[in-house]
């Protein structure tokens, strides 16, 4: 790395004029860039990191199990955000997962999905007729 340095300072240097004080800091932060580049890319790692249980494997109909660790869950959302303060886009991206790739366990969503149905969401409420509404009280005056 100081060879590399030493070079790119060198050329140029032979091309351009600077003071002596600021030949050290010219020096400094071209090896600061050169380490820089070099080091390596967190999306680097996390391609090369290797998932607590095979993909394949990690959904089942009862759970959906964490690449992270291993742990199973029926909803891994909130987990990903507690336990790795990464979101479901993050962590579909890091394991190169589809976007369809599932969040919550296939049975959990069915149960789920039967309750909506079975309490109406998603159906739009019918408005009563007119002549249905409330009849209206008589007065007192009217009454006696």
């Amino acid at each position: 790395m100081i060879k590399e340095t030493a070079k790119i300072v060198s050329a140029y240097l032979s091309g351009n004029h600077l003071a002596e004080n600021e030949i050290s800091d010219f020096i400094r932060s071209t090896y600061a860039a050169l380490v820089a580049t070099t080091s390596p890319d967190p999306v680097t790692e996390a391609a090369n990191a290797q998932p607590a249980v095979p993909i394949k494997k990690s959904v089942t109909p009862s759970a959906v199990i964490c690449l992270e660790c291993g742990k199973k869950f029926s909803m891994l959302k909130r987990h990903l955000r507690t336990d790795h303060d990464t979101s479901a886009n993050e962590y579909r991206t890091k394991w190169g997962l589809p976007s369809t790739y599932p969040m919550v366990a296939p049975d959990y969503a069915a149960r789920r999905s039967a309750l909506a149905v079975k309490i109406g969401l998603g159906h739009s409420r019918q408005s009563a007729p007119a002549s249905a509404s409330k009849p209206k009280r008589a007065s007192k005056s009217s009454a006696e």
